[in-house]
């Protein structure tokens, strides 16, 4: 009698142990960039980021100099800006000592170097050249990411073979070197983890969402060495479409222009492509993109346009507060996106919000992704409506 009642004892453990696993929310990647330059006339700085929605933090951007190193990007915003609290007797002041001071107060999260970027792109293939650039490459960045007690690096490379600003270099064999970079990038890196007493340090790379530009990289091999992709799921439409359209779209809905593209298309490529799921974050926009003078049909989608608004053709989340407010506003369940727009002047806005926000997180969770990532953390609204939307949808709190 004994036995069977320590059986039914030990059964209803393993039950309720079981049932309680069960429920337990998955805890899914929430990487925000933040912009260097926020602190400046944007007024955003590091000691606003609501750092509990997040998990990481990519800080962009480091630069490459011309003797193919990493440096930094801003030497003022980085490490000398004096912050409230700072004092001359600090070795480093800037964005960067208030990093390592959130991360002390948030031992949850890590924060990353973000390298490259659309802007300083322009010397990433002469690195990844051969293996003595690539190694010097390597090298000068985990020092620079030990230097400053960052957790890791984030490859911005835009992009591999052309695609980003005229000026950048690229070669036809860009694609092969980016693989062979980030498997250096990926052995350094681990061996400053060995000597730091088994360290792991992370390695992630911002990567395309259009096909000319994701073709060109062997993304089924440069995911060993990485430990997630933040896939651009964005700006599919902008100042220089031929149309309005919705730039962060989900899926594609019936009607769109012929080539258009979505978050969907992008993540279904690369999984075929064989990334492993759970290494693929979804990037999404904290901003919008804007046209003037669009024609009065099918409410401003799909439709052409005298010019594009907003700050080089974008709206800030932040900054949308007054359209808001005066726009109709637009949903279109196909595309699971919106867009506002007002037919007395054609202003046509597509953006993200916490509805599409919540069916992006949704999606991430149907299809066993790693999480989310979004440019940027200056472009939120003072209540964090966008972060907060993420991180509920994805972590239930």
């Amino acid at each position: 009698m004994k036995r069977w009642l320590l059986l039914v004892m030990v059964l209803l453990w393993l039950g309720g142990w079981q049932t309680v696993s069960a429920q337990e929310s998955p805890s899914y990647r929430i990487v925000g960039y933040f912009a260097s330059w926020d602190i400046y006339a944007r007024g955003y700085f590091v000691t606003d980021i609501p750092a509990e929605h997040l998990t990481h933090i990519n800080y962009a951007f480091v630069n490459i100099s011309e003797d193919g190193e990493c440096a930094l990007g801003d030497p003022w915003a980085d490490v000398e800006y004096s912050y409230p609290d700072d004092t001359d007797a600090d070795p480093v002041r800037g964005n960067f000592h208030q990093l390592q001071l959130l991360k002390a107060a948030h031992p949850h999260l890590k924060v990353l170097l973000a390298v490259g970027g659309w802007t300083w792109s322009g010397r990433f293939s002469d690195v990844a050249l051969t293996d003595e650039s690539r190694a010097r490459f390597a090298a000068s960045c985990v020092t620079m990411m030990s230097q400053y007690g960052f957790d890791g690096l984030d490859i911005d490379w835009e992009y591999p073979g052309g695609g980003g600003l005229e000026t950048n270099v690229s070669r036809p064999e860009d694609g092969h070197n980016y693989t062979l970079l980030l498997a250096e990038l990926r052995r350094q890196l681990d061996a400053q983890g060995e000597a730091d007493g088994g360290a792991h340090y992370l390695l992630t790379i911002a990567a395309p969402a259009g096909a000319s530009n994701y073709r060109n990289m062997e993304l089924g091999q440069i995911h060993e060495s990485l430990d997630w992709i933040n896939l651009m799921a964005y700006d599919f439409f902008g100042g220089w479409s031929s149309v309005t359209g919705l730039h962060a779209a989900l899926y594609t809905p019936p009607g769109a222009p012929a080539g258009t593209i979505s978050a969907d298309m992008a993540v279904q490529a690369y999984l075929a492509a064989g990334v492993p799921a759970d290494k693929l974050v979804l990037g999404v926009p904290f901003y919008g993109r804007g046209w003037r003078g669009t024609r009065d049909q099918n409410d401003g989608l799909f439709q052409p346009y005298e010019d594009s608004a907003g700050e080089e053709g974008s709206f800030r989340y932040r900054d949308l507060s007054l359209f808001l407010k005066t726009m109709p506003r637009h949903w279109d369940a196909d595309a699971q996106a919106a867009w506002l727009y007002l037919p007395g002047n054609g202003l046509m806005i597509s953006y993200d919000d916490a509805e599409t926000l919540r069916a992006k997180a949704q999606y991430i969770i149907d299809q066993g992704l790693g999480g989310a990532m979004f440019w940027e953390l200056g472009g939120d609204d003072d209540e964090h409506t966008l972060l907060s939307a993420l991180h509920l949808a994805l972590n239930g709190s």
